[in-house]
């Protein structure tokens, strides 16, 4: 193995020098023992990284000095909120180069790792990533002053999340738990049966595929009121919505999915005396797996943006949509991203499940081996 240094180490190395230079000559410059106390540990984590170059030690010992660094980081701008200098920023700089030559160190060892220390090594990069995008916001939006109606700090949306637990905890149940739901079910569940019909049928296919295509096409700002005078202003008319936007994803992949066994293997169940059935059953659908959750997958995400941008339109008093719609005309902006935060770790969660479901069900497909 190379030991060579990433080009990340020099690089935050330097921004650190920098950072520390500009806090010795500029006398306005802010300083707390917590300012230090991220110098020092950046420092050591560098030292050490140069020192052991690479492998697991210097990445895990990176890995635990840049995380326990950031938080005294972050604390610093509790002492000049809306006031820090350059030094501050070029410290900043050196953290996230630290994180990411972690995440470099941390790629390179897990090649020389057993399959299980790979898999929660291939977990824990993702999470750092999403750790220090979550630290530079927050010391971006209070180290800068950014105004809390433009962007909010994650403090402020996490506060505002913990607060407001029962009524953002009711908006998820319309949307997520009924008209999602419900909605996805629905339309994929449509889309799967009816492109078992149009693989069939020739004469379905050449019907059915340009209206298909029609529908996926409609834009949701203008199917959403349609739907809410059809089916009322409750959550009906948004798993309508949803029903719509999946059921032509599902129907396209699906029919691939069912063109994708080779001649060869139709042959073969032919010589067995297979009916259609039997070869739809144990062959064609088999092979259609992979296309079918790709549909799973995308429409996960399709369901969850059809829903709360129909709640636009008319709805009850509830609802993540409406919450939204409702909080931005208040001003309230920390209510809107805590909105944003269950919505996105709904999607994410639900996306998550669906690829958990799909390792285990295609694990003989080429991409799960």
């Amino acid at each position: 193995m190379s030991r060579s240094l990433p080009l990340t180490i020099p690089l935050g190395a330097a921004a650190l020098l920098v950072a520390v230079v500009l806090q010795i000559v500029s006398p306005e410059a802010l300083w707390s023992p917590s300012y230090g106390l991220a110098a020092g540990l950046l420092a050591f984590s560098y030292a050490m990284a140069a020192i052991w170059r690479r492998g697991a030690p210097a990445a895990f010992l990176l890995l635990v000095t840049v995380h326990l660094a950031a938080i005294p980081l972050v604390a610093h701008v509790s002492h000049g909120e809306g006031s820090m200098g350059p030094a501050y920023w070029a410290l900043l700089v050196s953290g996230w180069l630290a994180a990411w030559s972690c995440v470099t160190l941390l790629t390179a060892a897990s090649k020389v790792l057993p399959p299980s220390a790979r898999q929660a090594i291939n977990l824990l990069i993702p999470l750092i990533f999403g750790i220090w995008l979550i630290l530079i916001w927050e010391a971006i939006t209070r180290g800068a002053g950014v105004p809390q109606v433009l962007l909010p700090s994650p403090s402020a949306v996490w506060g505002t999340l913990i607060t407001s637990l029962p009524t953002l905890w009711a908006d998820f149940v319309q949307t997520f738990l009924k008209a999602v739901l419900a909605g996805y079910v629905l339309g994929c569940g449509i889309g799967f049966a009816v492109a078992i019909l149009v693989d069939r049928s020739p004469f379905l296919k050449r019907g059915l595929m340009p209206v298909g295509n029609m529908v996926s096409a409609l834009p949701i700002i203008g199917v959403a009121p349609i739907m809410v005078m059809w089916f009322g202003f409750d959550w009906q008319s948004k798993a309508a919505v949803v029903v719509i936007m999946t059921f032509f994803p599902m129907l396209v992949n699906t029919l691939e999915g069912l063109s994708a066994s080779s001649a060869m293997q139709r042959d073969l169940m032919r010589t067995y005396a297979a009916g259609y059935g039997q070869t739809l059953l144990k062959l064609r659908l088999v092979e259609a797996l992979p296309f079918i959750f790709n549909a799973l997958k995308i429409n996960s995400t399709l369901a969850l943006i059809g829903a709360i941008v129909s709640e636009f339109f008319g709805t009850p008093t509830v609802g993540m949509g409406f919450r939204i719609s409702t909080e931005v005309g208040r001003m309230n902006v920390d209510m809107v991203w805590a909105e944003i935060a269950v919505a996105a770790l709904a999607g994410s969660a639900f996306y998550g499940g669906l690829v958990l479901i799909e390792r285990t069900l295609t694990f003989w497909h080429p991409s799960n081996r």
